[in-house]
């Protein structure tokens, strides 16, 4: 279920080619496309880890803005990442969920997968609430 809840997408995702496939704003998920970018690659020939951190990262942070009704945004606090396999040059899709949301900190928790729906990495982070109107908004 998804309402028109417009969402600030920074440079940095834009970069991961971060495109919205769907939300639900009630239960805090949402799911994400990635188009990772030959640059990304490590000598291994995989994407490298730190690109499928911040892709983890751009995945729970949307949860938390639906979820919020576009009320709250997250710095992350501390995140937990398990690769659990090489990843290829190919389009990949996230899935980040609400986990707890408090005052000020929250939980959230996202998956990484391939074209063959196989899980590649997972991740919990904590999450610090800000109010969305700290926002920059020409990010």
């Amino acid at each position: 279920m998804s309402t028109q809840i417009p969402i600030p997408v920074p440079p940095c995702a834009r970069h991961l080619g971060w495109q919205l496939l769907e939300h639900d704003a009630a239960a805090g998920r949402v799911r994400v496309a990635f188009t990772p970018r030959p640059e990304f690659l490590n000598p291994a020939g995989n994407v490298q880890g730190g690109f499928l951190t911040a892709m983890l990262d751009d995945c729970m942070g949307p949860a938390v803005w639906f979820h919020s009704q576009a009320r709250l945004y997250t710095v992350t606090i501390g995140i937990n990442v398990s690769f659990l396999r090489s990843v290829r040059l190919e389009p990949l899709v996230g899935e980040g969920r609400v986990v707890q949301l408090g005052k000020t900190v929250g939980f959230v928790e996202a998956r990484l997968f391939d074209s063959e729906a196989q899980l590649l990495a997972q991740a919990t982070a904590s999450v610090r609430l800000l109010a969305a109107e700290r926002l920059v908004r020409d990010a």
